[in-house]
This record gives structure tokens, C-alpha cells and sequence, in this order.
């Protein structure tokens, strides 16, 4: 039994490594097929969705057909966030080299308080795209959401950047690995921290709503 109990969690393991694999192909393949700047977000958000079901125990998903239907449908609203995110990252950039150039002015007080803000808005990128796909709301509820929930998470936070870094440092160390697992281990991680936070949200609520039905 006890042998049975390890080529089961061999299995298990063997069975969540062709999974990201192929989602990995996938969203490569899918990438270029939007011409990289029009295609990693909506390749991006269909993978997030996809590893967000198997998360939650769905496991017999056609893969290809989800990933395509997810694909279509959110190829312009997707691409509208990532024009809005890549906008206010590239004004924030400006921003941060104009008052290094300016640090020995007033205006070089400002320096750190932008870059804080830099940071801060790195981090909430890690919850745009999970709160995209969890979440039925506007554009612009996506990034106030991914905020708040960024900074009611400080935990998360943590164990999302120690992850990701760990990702990182284990790609440029196996760089093979990259076509295989790059995106697909970083949207497993992220989607996975970010999924306990959304529990912890709905959790709140229905106790608040509870408290208040009594």
C-alpha cells in the first residue's frame, strides 16, 4: 500500500509537469500568433484561467479548446488592459529617470516616493491577471481590485516574490527549462498564492453577511 501511495504521488507529480509543459507550448505558440504584442496577454490570460480550473480540481478540461475559447473571447479586452498597465509602467519609468537626472534639485525629493510607487505597482502586477480571470468586472475594477488585494496581502506578497525569484534563478540556471515551464511554472505560483487570498476575500464576506442576515 505504501508502495502504491508513492507511484501515485509520482504520478501525480509526472501528470502536473505535462500539464504545465503543454500549457507552456501553448502559450508560446499562441503568443506568436498575435504577433507577441498582441498576443501574450490574451495567451497570458487563457493560461491563468487554465491553471486556475486545475487549482480548483478541474482536471478533465479539454485543454486546447478552453485555452482557444479563452484566447478569442478576451483578445481585445485583454489588450486594452495591457495597453492601460504598459502605459502607466512606461509613464512611472519616465518618471524615475527624469528625477534621477534631477536628484541634486528640490524636485530629487521625489525620487524615492516614485520609486516606492514603482514597486508597489510590479507587485500589483503579479494579481492583474489572476483578478482578471476570477473576477467578472470592468477594466478599471481590475487594477483597483489587484491593488487593494496586493496590499491587504502582505504575506502574499512575500511568498509570491520569494517565488518567483526562485523560478527565475532556476530558468537561468536550466535555461532548457524555459520553453518547457517558464510561463507555466510563474502562472502555477502566482495563480495558486493569489487563490488563497481570494478564499480569505470570500471567506470575509460570507461571515459579514452572516453577522448581518443574524
Amino acid at each position: 500500500m505504501q508502495m502504491g501511495g508513492l507511484m501515485g504521488g509520482f504520478y501525480k507529480i509526472s501528470e502536473w509537469i505535462m500539464r504545465l509543459a503543454y500549457i507552456n507550448i501553448l502559450w508560446i505558440l499562441f503568443s506568436l500568433l498575435g504577433l507577441i504584442l498582441f498576443g501574450v496577454w490574451p495567451a497570458t490570460a487563457a493560461m491563468f484561467a487554465i491553471v486556475r480550473k486545475w487549482i480548483m480540481g478541474e482536471h478533465d478540461i479539454p485543454v486546447f479548446k478552453t485555452f482557444w475559447g479563452y484566447y478569442k473571447s478576451d483578445f481585445i479586452r485583454i489588450n486594452l488592459l495591457g495597453l492601460s498597465l504598459a502605459i502607466i509602467g512606461y509613464i512611472l519609468y519616465i518618471d524615475i529617470k527624469f528625477l534621477q537626472a534631477a536628484v541634486d534639485s528640490w524636485i530629487g525629493a521625489l525620487y524615492l516616493p516614485v520609486l516606492i510607487m514603482t514597486f508597489f505597482y510590479y507587485l500589483m502586477l503579479l494579481y492583474v491577471i489572476p483578478v482578471y480571470v476570477h473576477y467578472d468586472i470592468k477594466l478599471f475594477q481590475v487594477i483597483k481590485n489587484s491593488f487593494l488585494i496586493m496590499i491587504m496581502n502582505p504575506l502574499a506578497n512575500v511568498a509570491l516574490i520569494v517565488s518567483c525569484l526562485m523560478i527565475y534563478f532556476l530558468m537561468i540556471s536550466f535555461p532548457g527549462l524555459i520553453i518547457f515551464f517558464g510561463a507555466s511554472s510563474l502562472a502555477f505560483v502566482i495563480m495558486w498564492s493569489t487563490q488563497i487570498a481570494f478564499n480569505k476575500i470570500q471567506k470575509k464576506r460570507e461571515a459579514q453577511k452572516e453577522a448581518t442576515e443574524e
